[in-house]
C-alpha cells in the first residue's frame, strides 16, 4: 500500500470496493485512446472489514425489471465467465470466483404476480434466459417448497447464482496495480476547487467549479496530502452521499440546482449463517419469497445464509456492525420455515451485518458527472446490486471519461440530472 499518494494524478478514485476498482482497470484498458493516465484509488479501510463489497451475498441475476440493469448483468455474467481473460495476470494463478450457477428464485403473490410477469416480458426481451412457473410446476421442480399462497414464479436458468465477492475485487484491483494504477490508504477530508460564474438563458446566474486539489488525510496523523487532478470519481459506496457534500454539493440554496442532494445512504442488512441437515439439496438456488425472507445454499453439509430487508420503521442503527440476532428469530425464521417447511430445525451458526448504499429517490445506480462540478463523477447508490454490476459500471465509466459518452450500454437514464429534473428510473427487484 502507498504510504502517500501522488502529489499529481490525472484520475482520483475515491472508494477502493469493487466498483472503484473495476472502474481503476477500465481507464487503464482504454488508456491508449488518452496516453498514459496516473490514476489513483484512495481507500480509507485497506483491511475491508466494513466494506459492502466484501459482506455481501455475492448474487448475480438477470431478473431485474429496467432493462439496463438486466443488459449490465448479462454483460457482468459473460465477464465472470471469462474473467481470467480480463484480470488474469501472467505466471499467477488463475482466478476462480468459485461460481454456483444454481439461479435465482423468485416467488410471487396474488398481488405480486402481475409485476413478476411484467418483468418476466422484459427480462425475455433482453435477451435473458428466465422461465416462469405454476405453482404445480413449481412444486414439482422443487417438490421441498410449500407452494401456499405462490401463484407464480420465476427461475433463471443460467447466467445466475453465486460467487465469492472477495475474490472478484482482489482480482480487479491486482489487476489494476499491474497495469500502473496507485492505491492509497486514507481518507478524504476535502477539496480545494476553482469557481466561473456564468447566466443562463433565462437570466438566472450560476455557478459552475472545478475540482483541483483532492486533500486525503493520512492515516494515524495528522498530516493531509493534497493531490492536484484533472478529474474525480465518487465511488464511495454508502458513504459517497458525505463525500458530495464536502465537494459543496448538495449544500446552497433551497430553490438552486447547488441545494441538490445526491440521495444515497448507508442501510444495514444483517445476513445470517444456518445448518439444516434436513434442508434442500445441491438444486436449492437463491430464493426469494413474497415476503422478501430470501435464503440460499453455502458449500457443502447443509449450510445456508439468508435475511430480510427490515421495514422502514425496523431500520437498525449504522453508526456499528452489530448483528440483531431476534431479528432473525422473530421476523426472518418463521418466514423461511413456513416456506420451507425443513428449515424448521434449522440452527443459526453465525452472522454478519454490511452496508447497502441505498438510492432512496428510485433505488438505481447514480452514474456520470455532476451538473455544475463539471470534473466530479459519481458511480454509486446501487441499492444491492453494485457488486454484480461492477464489471459493466467500470467500464461505462471509463467510456463516459475517456470518449465522452456511453459507447457499449446506454445508462443515461442514471445519470445525476434525474434528480433535477424529477424523472425516476425505478428499480422494482430490490432483494
Amino acid at each position: 500500500m502507498e504510504k502517500y499518494p501522488p502529489e499529481r494524478a490525472d484520475i482520483v478514485i475515491i472508494g477502493g470496493g469493487v466498483i472503484g476498482w473495476s472502474i481503476a482497470y477500465w481507464l487503464k484498458q482504454k488508456e491508449h485512446r488518452q496516453g498514459a493516465l496516473k490514476v489513483v484509488v484512495v481507500e480509507r479501510d485497506p483491511t475491508y472489514s466494513r466494506a459492502s463489497t466484501v459482506l455481501s451475498a455475492g448474487g448475480i441475476r438477470q431478473q431485474f425489471s429496467r432493462p439496463e440493469n438486466i443488459r449490465m448483468s448479462l454483460f457482468s455474467a459473460q465477464f465472470l465467465r471469462n474473467i481470467n481473460e480480463h484480470l488474469g495476470i501472467v505466471n499467477e494463478d488463475a482466478i476462480d470466483i468459485q461460481f454456483n450457477p444454481s439461479g435465482y428464485l423468485f416467488l410471487a403473490n396474488e398481488e405480486g404476480a402481475p409485476i413478476l410477469e411484467e418483468n418476466y416480458i422484459v427480462q425475455r426481451e433482453e435477451g435473458a434466459q428466465v422461465m416462469l412457473l405454476l405453482p404445480d410446476q413449481l412444486k414439482k421442480k422443487f417438490p421441498w417448497i410449500n407452494t401456499h399462497g405462490v401463484v407464480l414464479a420465476s427461475y433463471g436458468l443460467e447466467n445466475e447464482g453465486w460467487f465469492d465477492p472477495w475474490t472478484l475485487l482482489n482480482a480487479f484491483r491486482r489487476k489494476a496495480l499491474s497495469m500502473g494504477v496507485y492505491q492509497c490508504h486514507g481518507e478524504v477530508t476535502g477539496f480545494k476547487d476553482s469557481k466561473r460564474e456564468m447566466v443562463t438563458d433565462e437570466g438566472d446566474p450560476v455557478t459552475f467549479r472545478r475540482i483541483k486539489q483532492v486533500l486525503v488525510q493520512m492515516p494515524n496523523s495528522l498530516e493531509c496530502q493534497p493531490v492536484e487532478c484533472s478529474l474525480v470519481i465518487n465511488a464511495a459506496g454508502a458513504w459517497s452521499s458525505k463525500l458530495s457534500e464536502l465537494a459543496g454539493i448538495g449544500i446552497g440554496h433551497p430553490d438552486s440546482l447547488e441545494a441538490v442532494k445526491l440521495p444515497v445512504e448507508p442501510k444495514k442488512r444483517y445476513i445470517y449463517v444456518f445448518h439444516c441437515p434436513d434442508g434442500p439439496g445441491m438444486d436449492c438456488p437463491l430464493l426469494i419469497d413474497s415476503s422478501g425472507a430470501y435464503f440460499r445454499r453455502e458449500g457443502m453439509g447443509g449450510n445456508y445464509i439468508g435475511g430480510l430487508s427490515p421495514t422502514e420503521k425496523e431500520e437498525p442503527d449504522v453508526n456499528d456492525l452489530e448483528v440483531d440476532y431476534d431479528f432473525f428469530q422473530q421476523k426472518v425464521w418463521p418466514l423461511l420455515a413456513h416456506r420451507v417447511p425443513a428449515l424448521e430445525s434449522l440452527k443459526v451458526k453465525t452472522a454478519w451485518a454490511g452496508y447497502y448504499d441505498y438510492n432512496t429517490y428510485d433505488q438505481n445506480g447514480v452514474l456520470g458527472i455532476h451538473p455544475l462540478v463539471n470534473n466530479f463523477f459519481f458511480a454509486s447508490g446501487f441499492s444491492g446490486h453494485g457488486l454484480q454490476h461492477s464489471p459493466a459500471v467500470g467500464r461505462a465509466v471509463a467510456e463516459l471519461i475517456l470518449d465522452g459518452y456511453f459507447t457499449s450500454l446506454d445508462l443515461s437514464p442514471y445519470s445525476f440530472q434525474r434528480f433535477c429534473s424529477g424523472d425516476r428510473v425505478l428499480e422494482r427487484n430490490i432483494v
